[in-house]
């Protein structure tokens, strides 16, 4: 089973920025992604960045290039979200996810509120 265990939201006003972090603990894997998705209510999830973890290739939505850049630090098996320049509009939970290219399997944290005030 895997854990992913988030941090870094909170409360930021607009144009701050914020740095989220996601933790994986447990099985491994040797090809996989790992990326964020945010969802606010009523609203289906969405994708906001991933990374190929054994290249470090990074993918984004056309919407969210340029002010969130996502990495990862493989000695910690963390990967971050780094936002900038942050709008009420980003205001959601952001949660994490891995996905096995082997297996096909994804995994959820619990989510972490940002919240942006106007």
């Amino acid at each position: 089973q895997v854990q992913l265990l988030e941090s870094g939201g909170g409360l930021v006003q607009t144009g701050g920025s914020l740095r989220l972090s996601c933790a994986a603990s447990g099985r491994t894997f040797s090809n996989f992604y790992m990326g964020w998705f945010r969802q606010t209510p009523g609203k289906e999830r969405e994708f906001v960045a991933k990374i190929r973890w054994n290249t470090g290739t990074t993918y984004y939505p056309d919407s969210m290039k340029g002010r969130f850049t996502i990495s990862r630090d493989n000695a910690k098996n963390t990967v971050y979200l780094q936002m900038n320049s942050l709008k009420p509009e980003d205001t959601a939970v952001y949660y994490c996810n891995l996905n096995s290219q082997v297996t096909g399997a994804s995994y959820w944290g619990q989510g972490t509120q940002v919240t942006v005030s106007s």
